[in-house]
């Protein structure tokens, strides 16, 4: 099980890509997944396209914030023409942003959480081409940029490719940062910088985005001085595409809003490197191959690797360089350091394939930082319904075990679903927990035998009303079971998973 998208991810790899050309024009438009398994020796992939001959790429100013204005919890100070301002913790090309009072970049390693943990703790995704809802209460900025969104959303494939045509084609030092196929990246950093600038007034929910990615894009090699680059081809491209309705009233919004969303970035990432590497390198110490498609991978990282249970990782292979997805631990932390993943190879998927089916003992790879807020809140005695589909069944083992771990008797409820018996490849180690822990019930569910789906089997049993909910697997059933848990009582503060948004590409 997997979240996926730290999206903002010029990733740091080991083989430049040759960047003495401008990007070609590509018709080859899709989703990040790619359709076929690519070749060992694979090419450049999918590359945006360049900004037409007949139509020359408008210029597009350098940035620079206006003074504060509306942005009500943020002030931007403006920087100066003919001043390049340090860029840093602080302050960007951008301009400095100092937070109003209302957070501080994270500190230390991971703590447990105080009170219930949030399902809510990244931003919905965005939904291209819908409009957007009106706010009584909307910032004049936020009015602005949901103005540009529904502007942009049906044609978002040709502002993501016009997008990465000016960023390649102006700085074309940044490319060697990006996979050399960018089919799998492409949609990620524009929809993570317009989810983010969507979510601008929600101060609580956006910056432990911002925070999250800041400190995740730290293994990608990504700099501050990076950040401007971005922001000037991000306005660029949203004022050729939204033409209709930009004005300089409207870009103004964008710079103030790029200014907030960097500057956040950056700092999460400074605080974090005083404290912590950019990544950990982790040897594969066991591979266990459960059913053709799903192994159980267990790596000893080269350094202490502080997670929480319920949290997962970015992970790089060797045979695919800056192509990072994302697992979920299968255990608590272990006083031994080890770490182990679950994967299950997908059609299609490169990292996945590799665990699956390539990767051996004494076999190296690359860990990001721990993310996720699928927590166990240990300041409360409410009971734990646990719903892990396939893979998911990985953080529903580790939180079973903090819960062991910390001495408590509060009750445990799985619930296990597969399609097939043969799918249920970690049943023996969840009974096995439940004969050792009568507070634990482990119900494995069985698609094929009973006809029915997860959500739906949980409703049989309960009442669940003072229960706190965890789902972990793939979207659709995270979307169900959200559904499902509200409509029997249980009140939406108290379901956990993580974001959607990043269960997008489980696995690949």
């Amino acid at each position: 099980m997997s979240p996926a998208g730290e999206a903002l991810s010029p990733a740091r790899g080991t083989a430049p890509v040759p960047h003495g050309t401008a990007p070609t024009e590509t018709r080859t438009h899709g989703t990040n997944l790619p359709q076929s398994r690519p070749r060992e020796a694979a090419s450049p992939g999918t590359r945006p396209s360049e900004p037409p001959e007949a139509e020359p790429v408008p210029a597009v100013k350098r940035f620079l914030p206006p003074a504060p204005s509306e942005l009500r919890h943020f002030e931007p100070e403006p920087a100066h023409e003919g001043v390049r301002p340090r860029s840093g913790p602080g302050q960007t090309q951008f301009g400095s942003l100092r937070p109003s009072g209302t957070f501080a970049p994270e500190q230390g390693s991971p703590q447990p959480q105080h009170g219930p943990p949030r399902s809510d703790a990244l931003p919905e995704p965005l939904v291209t081409g819908r409009q957007p809802a009106p706010d009584p209460e909307a910032s004049p900025d936020a009015v602005l940029i949901r103005r540009t969104m529904a502007e942009v959303g049906h044609i978002a494939d040709k502002v993501t490719s016009y997008f990465y045509a000016l960023l390649f084609v102006r700085h074309p030092e940044l490319r060697p940062l990006f996979p050399v196929a960018m089919d799998t990246q492409r949609d990620r950093l524009l929809k993570a910088l317009l989810t983010a600038a969507e979510h601008i007034d929600n101060t609580e929910v956006l910056v432990a985005y911002l925070q999250s990615l800041g400190r995740g894009h730290r293994k990608y090699g990504t700099r501050p001085e990076h950040y401007p680059a971005v922001g000037e081809c991000l306005i660029g491209s949203l004022g050729r595409y939204a033409s209709a309705v930009w004005d300089a009233e409207m870009e103004a919004a964008w710079v103030r809003t790029y200014t907030t969303i960097s500057q956040v970035m950056i700092d999460a990432a400074a605080a974090d490197e005083l404290r912590a590497p950019a990544w950990w390198f982790a040897e594969v110490v066991s591979h266990d191959l459960r059913t053709p498609d799903v192994a159980v991978v267990t790596v000893r990282p080269d350094r202490p690797y502080p997670f929480l249970a319920g949290q997962y990782t970015s992970l790089e292979t060797p045979w695919w360089p800056r192509i990072w997805r994302h697992y979920s631990f299968a255990s608590a932390p272990r006083p031994d350091g080890l770490l182990t993943l679950h994967v299950k190879a997908v059609p299609a998927g490169w990292v996945s394939n590799a665990l699956v089916h390539r990767a051996r003992p004494g076999d190296v790879i690359r860990l990001g930082p721990p993310s996720g807020s699928m927590t166990v809140d240990h300041t409360t005695d409410s009971g734990l319904l646990c719903l892990g589909g396939g893979t998911g069944i990985a953080p529903i083992k580790a939180l079973v075990e903090d819960v062991a771990e910390h001495g408590e008797r509060r009750p445990v409820e799985v619930f296990y679903g597969a399609r097939t018996d043969h799918d249920l490849y970690d049943i023996d180690t969840m009974l096995r927990l439940q004969r050792t822990h009568p507070w634990l019930s482990v119900r494995p569910v069985v698609d094929r035998r009973a006809h029915l789906q997860l959500p739906d089997a949980v409703r049989e049993y309960g009442p669940w009303n003072e229960y706190d909910a965890y789902l972990s697997g793939p979207p659709g059933m995270i979307r169900s079971g959200v559904d499902a848990l509200r409509e029997i009582g249980i009140p939406s503060d108290r379901i956990r998973h993580d974001s959607v948004e990043e269960l997008v590409t489980t696995g690949d």
